[in-house]
């Protein structure tokens, strides 16, 4: 795959991909680089391609001797058509806002629901695999919340919400915590609480020993300084005190929230860790031109999988890293 003119722009894509042909030398291409394709079950390379079902078939003895372009990738089983999905993910990792099902639903001639279930599955494919090491040097840390106010809420549901609590704050919110490598990436998690050992354990799994913390004055974070150089801004007082900041993490948890309510207006603590990871994807790769962001993006669908019992949470989903 070379930075061509051939999927540049969103028009481009489309066109592009319209042609069955070109989708199938795109993705053979990105699955088996070096030209011979392999059974993705049994790694045979006797296989034969036959192009009115557009699948190959494999002639060792195993139950599932044929496969497809979407085998092994985030579009297994599914019955929408490459023309369909290579588009879809072209518009969600280069979209700044995101795209909503809804748009979705209409650019691609789907139901709703139907754009809804892409979308996350793509999502999945914008996951970071953590497998990369730790975040070292100069790193932001804070936390956000995402959510409607309590005192807009219904009472019904403010009431479910508490319980025997009282107090709202943060109470009817989803708390979302982020590590931010000044000059490199960011690593955003949903969490269901700030406490401290929370909070630590965190900092610790995702923060070389070592480095340079900066925090603001939360009282969580002051265990670390044992570990770590710590330093912090006590935002009731300044913002900015010389190098002493979270500026930046400031400005991801910006693109998130404008994001969430801007785009997707409503979404469910359920299923924010991928609007999340959505974000975190395109801000750590928000220098490159929108043909190497979906070239590293369609790199990232293979060997995962999402079904829609998955989605929902009536099956237990493989996490993958």
């Amino acid at each position: 795959m070379s930075s061509t003119d051939t999927h540049a722009t969103l028009r481009d894509a489309i066109l592009y991909f319209a042609d069955f042909e070109h989708c199938k030398e795109f993705m053979t291409e990105l699955r088996w680089p070096d030209g011979v394709v392999k059974c993705p079950v049994c790694g045979a390379l006797k296989v034969t391609w036959l192009a009115k079902q557009r699948v190959w078939k494999c002639y060792a003895k195993h139950e599932r001797p044929r496969f497809s372009l979407k085998t092994g990738t985030i579009f297994e089983d599914s019955p929408i058509a490459l023309e369909k999905w290579l588009p879809a993910v072209w518009m969600l990792l280069n979209c700044k806002n995101g795209i909503s099902s809804y748009e979705t639903a209409r650019d691609l001639g789907v139901t709703q629901k139907t754009g809804w279930f892409m979308l996350q599955r793509i999502r999945l494919a914008m996951q970071d695999d953590l497998s990369g090491g730790m975040l070292a040097g100069e790193v932001e840390v804070d936390e956000a919340w995402i959510g409607g106010k309590a005192r807009n809420m219904h009472k019904g549901k403010l009431k479910k919400l508490r319980g025997d609590k009282t107090g709202g704050g943060s109470l009817a919110k989803t708390g979302v915590h982020g590590m931010l490598e000044r000059g490199g990436k960011i690593r955003a998690q949903v969490i269901e609480d700030a406490t401290t050992p929370t909070l630590e354990k965190n900092v610790r799994r995702n923060i070389a020993k070592g480095s340079h913390v900066f925090t603001d004055e939360a009282k969580p974070y002051f265990g670390l300084r044992a570990e770590y150089v710590h330093e912090f801004v006590n935002h009731a007082e300044t913002y900015v005190n010389g190098n002493i900041h979270t500026n930046g993490l400031e400005n991801f948890w910006s693109l998130l929230k404008r994001g969430l309510k801007g785009t997707y207006i409503s979404v469910e603590p359920f299923h924010l860790f991928r609007y999340v990871d959505e974000q975190a994807f395109r801000f750590n790769n928000r220098k490159m031109d929108d043909v190497d962001r979906f070239t590293i993006g369609m790199k990232q669908i293979i060997g995962r999988r999402l079904t829609y019992a998955q989605l929902t949470g009536k099956e237990q989903a493989v996490q993958h890293g």
